[in-house]
């Protein structure tokens, strides 16, 4: 899930390139680029899962930023359980006068409560994702919290995914989140994907957003990505092109030293 990364303008617009990566081992990569949501599913236990935007460009009333990358990395650690940590690099390139900062950091547990459609079980797969908002390098001062909960459901024709998330952002605003995730066939190697949400950061922000697009689907292991989002920000528009990737490998096992 992306824990809102920053708060975009009326005028942002970002372009991220996609570049290409070596990937090994047997996990599956289905979450969740280009979502601002994510999925009932979490990686099995020794399985590691990178979602990467390599690099691109964030155009801010009237200020470029280089975002160099976004990326969020997934852990399972045990089985229906996963650790998340993510962050994003930023650095001016309009205003020199400003800092690069590492910024929208956040580290979180994520787990699967309810096994089902996702799991190759029958009914609707429940996970919930919680954790702290951390503080950035010259970006995001203080603390915050987040807990989501994500409710999937797959059937022939599509996958559904709902979210609702509720956090305490780092200058101490209660903040409500309210998305749903439509998916074509998960058997397509090339599946048209579909996000809206609604966000309200009481007394602050009000965004709705809608997103289109497509996921790649290259193997068991890697996966590309692309939408274009288009919201409206306290009566703003903002226009976004996304691209990116998701790719995944298996840690080996660690054994023990037999005794003489």
């Amino acid at each position: 899930m992306r824990h809102r990364i920053s708060k975009i303008g009326s005028s942002s617009f970002r372009c991220a390139v996609v570049v290409g990566v070596a990937t090994l081992g047997s996990t599956a990569s289905f979450a969740y680029r280009p979502f601002d949501g994510t999925d009932a599913a979490v990686a099995d236990p020794q399985e590691v899962e990178i979602e990467l935007e390599p690099a691109g460009i964030l155009r801010q009333s009237g200020q470029t930023s280089l975002i160099a990358p976004f990326m969020i990395f997934n852990y399972g650690f045990a089985k229906n359980w996963e650790f998340v940590f993510q962050g994003q690099g930023q650095f001016p390139l309009t205003n020199f006068d400003e800092s690069a900062s590492i910024n929208g950091v956040g580290a979180f547990l994520k787990g699967v409560l309810r096994e089902g459609s996702l799991q190759g079980a029958s009914g609707p797969s429940i996970a919930i994702e919680f954790g702290p908002l951390l503080p950035g390098v010259r970006a995001d001062s203080g603390f915050g919290a987040s807990f989501g909960t994500i409710v999937s459901q797959r059937w022939d024709w599509g996958t559904v995914h709902a979210n609702v998330v509720t956090e305490l952002t780092r200058d101490n605003h209660a903040d409500f989140f309210l998305g749903g995730i439509i998916e074509g066939p998960s058997k397509w190697k090339v599946r048209p994907v579909a996000e809206f949400f609604y966000e309200e950061e009481i007394g602050q922000s009000r965004t709705v957003s809608g997103l289109i697009g497509a996921i790649w689907q290259v193997n068991d292991n890697l996966s590309f990505d692309v939408g274009f989002r288009h919201a409206v920000v306290n009566g703003h528009p903002v226009e976004e092109f996304r691209a990116g990737m998701t790719f995944g490998f298996s840690l080996p096992e660690i054994k023990g030293r037999r005794g003489v």
